[in-house]
């Protein structure tokens, strides 16, 4: 007897899976080793753009929308969450308060991330914009934050809060269009591969690119064409 997934999901959505399965890990080791867990969520993160490239070339399934977002819930809302948390208590183990915080952060950030994902599956999927920031470009920041040595706890606790805001916010965020997708994704495997190369150079670069698309994008990410000026735009699945 085989598998009932078997013939049913297709290969984007097996990358969809590894998604997940990188945020299990990354939440697993973010207590003994946060470093490697922040590579892992921007791993996962590669892993969630390839898997909307299969899904717009190879094709996707039924349950592919939905997977993504179950995926998503792992990578982008518990993992860094819980990576926020394990810096702070290894920065500051003895306050209480601070990790008190930080714990009521990061249950606000995976509360409004899940729900984040539950509006863009019902609402936005075949849209060329989104409502609030994308979960992704939240765990980004912090994971590539992490990497790039910003590890104090006020930071990282003040970000998680606002984050987690600004994703169930009504700010309209454009999708990226391809070229700069391509670009994200190469500094992003650099960060994962050598984050320490000449200082720390790749976790910098990622973390101001997405700081740059979280403040700039809703107002300035547009290209003119046939005489109008439209929004940016790139087909999607996350």
């Amino acid at each position: 007897m085989q598998p009932r997934f078997v013939g049913r999901l297709s290969l984007a959505d097996a990358v969809t899976v590894s998604n997940a399965a990188l945020g299990f890990l990354a939440i697993s080791i973010a207590t003994t080793n946060p470093g490697l867990a922040a590579r892992l969520v921007l791993l996962a993160a590669v892993a969630d753009g390839l898997d909307g490239v299969l899904a717009r070339h190879v094709g996707s399934s039924a349950a592919g929308q939905y997977l993504d977002s179950l995926a998503d819930v792992a990578s982008f809302a518990v993992a860094p969450a819980m990576l926020v948390v394990s810096m702070v208590r290894q920065t500051g183990s003895s306050d209480t308060l601070r990790v008190g915080v930080a714990v009521a952060g990061g249950a606000l950030f995976v509360g409004m991330a899940i729900v984040r994902l539950g509006l863009y599956t019902a609402y936005d999927t075949d849209d060329d914009v989104t409502e609030g920031v994308p979960t992704t470009l939240a765990s980004v920041i912090l994971a590539a934050g992490v990497l790039a040595g910003f590890t104090e706890p006020v930071v990282l606790v003040a970000l998680t809060y606002l984050l987690a805001g600004l994703m169930v916010s009504t700010i309209t965020y454009p999708d990226l269009l391809a070229r700069d997708a391509l670009i994200m994704g190469v500094v992003h495997s650099l960060a994962v591969l050598v984050p320490d190369f000449q200082g720390r150079a790749f976790p910098y670069a990622l973390l101001t690119l997405a700081l740059f698309y979280l403040v700039l994008s809703p107002h300035f990410y547009w290209r003119t064409t046939t005489g109008k000026t439209v929004r940016a735009t790139e087909g999607k699945r996350s």
